[in-house]
């Protein structure tokens, strides 16, 4: 094994995985450093689930290697893994999975519950980021008295309330319209911007882009290229711009 690079929170070597004989990830190698918004985007079926999925420990991969910390993940045994994700990783999936017999802010205060945090102190930091993420109001209420996007950003803010070092989310806006999606989106990446916690997200689309620090496009399990977010918005603009001086008389313009 090879250790990764010092400046890396999270590194990934050739990482192989399949589905019952079906390839989900076909060598993908990647880093993501401490306090980096990373995108991975592609249409479904691409692999992303899967990869978020082993870099968080979820899934041991076929072949390749995770590294966290500069300490192997693939090599962990289960206990360990779980210990991993509880302590130290975020994760919001595509659906928001809250218990629904437990109120919003129970619901995002249950991993620090489940680690032996007392109530009043768990409870606390349960309503601050609820608060944080503008759903604070909605502290007592239980889910199905919710809208989805509500329910979404409790999930967010069961995600962060441990102060993890990474939050892995996984498609979060799939099921929401585009300003609900863009709102949660927003919610998250700026919450984990000002506490310095790394994100790995995925998404289906590049609306993603301006939230992220970087985008890697995901393609049948295989890495296509990776382009900082910035260029990439800078270099459409400027295309778009391009095309719009070629194609538009110059009598038309006001």
């Amino acid at each position: 094994m090879v250790a990764p690079p010092d400046n890396d929170v999270l590194w990934a070597r050739s990482l192989r995985h399949a589905h019952d004989g079906s390839p989900a990830l076909l060598g993908v190698s990647l880093g993501v450093r401490q306090g980096e918004i990373l995108a991975v985007v592609g249409p479904r079926g691409a692999g992303k689930s899967t990869l978020l999925r082993c870099l968080s420990g979820q899934l041991v991969p076929d072949e390749g290697e995770v590294w966290f910390n500069s300490s192997p993940v693939h090599t962990l045994p289960e206990p360990a893994r779980d210990e991993l994700r509880r302590d130290r990783f975020g994760w919001v999936g595509s659906t928001s999975q809250l218990l629904p017999e437990l109120t919003a802010w129970e619901n995002a205060a249950l991993p620090l519950l489940l680690r032996g945090t007392k109530y009043r102190a768990a409870r606390a930091a349960a309503q601050e980021w609820l608060d944080r993420l503008d759903i604070g109001a909605a502290a007592r209420k239980r889910p199905a008295e919710l809208l989805q996007a509500e329910r979404q950003r409790i999930a967010v803010a069961r995600a962060l309330v441990t102060a993890p070092e990474i939050v892995f989310a996984d498609d979060p806006g799939a099921p929401l319209h585009r300003p609900d999606r863009a709102l949660v989106m927003r919610t998250l990446t700026s919450a984990a911007r000002s506490h310095g916690i790394t994100v790995v997200l995925s998404a289906c689309d590049h609306d993603i882009a301006p939230f992220a620090d970087r985008v890697i496009p995901l393609l049948d399990g295989r890495v296509n290229a990776a382009m900082p977010a910035q260029e990439r918005d800078s270099e459409t603009t400027a295309t778009t711009a391009t095309t719009a001086t070629a194609t538009t008389p110059r009598a038309a313009s006001v």
